[in-house]
């Protein structure tokens, strides 16, 4: 367990965080409200390779990472008549068209999921934080979400696209006697060979 109060954490944890960005991996983190998911996911983020293009799509700009190439998108309601409204679908979905080299989500609660993981498999690794108690909560609610589409596929074509499209899950939470915001954990998705 780390303590990152003040975003700081062990050298060896703070590396092994970094080298996931480095790598190109794809990662969750989970945790519950107040816990530093966009903190982290900024932090994160400005780990970035130079040469990366960075395009996130969000309900309400939160993610501000020091990168020098970043597309930010933001969804939009239809305030007057004849005007479509943007969803975090639709903006997933748009995302592929520009070039990213990681494509990230701030925060992932519905049917974007699908779009998301379906993105994350044609080979552009990604980021997003999602509402969850635990890591592997947060892979099930992954492997949930989607059905929110209402298209029609089986669970376990789903579980095998999370599987492939996601690499760790970093779980962050707070401390219950100190109130300090801590990475409580991380978790390796082992990668099922299909046969």
């Amino acid at each position: 367990k780390c303590d990152w109060s003040s975003d700081v954490c062990s050298s060896d944890l703070s590396i092994e965080l970094k080298a996931l960005v480095e790598q190109g991996k794809s990662f969750l983190i989970s945790g519950g409200p107040h816990t530093g998911k966009t903190t982290l996911l900024n932090a994160l983020l400005s780990e970035s390779p130079p040469q990366t293009r960075l395009i996130t799509a969000e309900e309400v700009f939160e993610l501000s990472p020091d990168v020098p190439d970043m597309i930010n998108m933001q969804c939009r309601e239809s305030v007057q008549a004849g005007e479509a409204a943007i969803d975090l679908r639709r903006l997933v979905k748009e995302s592929l068209r520009m070039r990213p080299t990681r494509l990230v989500i701030g925060e992932v609660r519905g049917a974007e999921a699908l779009e998301l993981l379906i993105a994350l498999n044609s080979g552009v690794p990604g980021a997003a934080s999602i509402h969850a108690n635990s890591a592997a909560e947060a892979i099930e609610k992954l492997t949930l979400l989607p059905m929110l589409a209402g298209e029609n596929f089986p669970l376990l074509f789903v579980k095998q696209l999370v599987n492939r499209a996601i690499d760790v899950v970093i779980h962050l939470a707070i401390d219950p006697i100190s109130g300090k915001r801590k990475i409580e954990e991380i978790f390796q998705v082992a990668k099922v060979i299909e046969e």
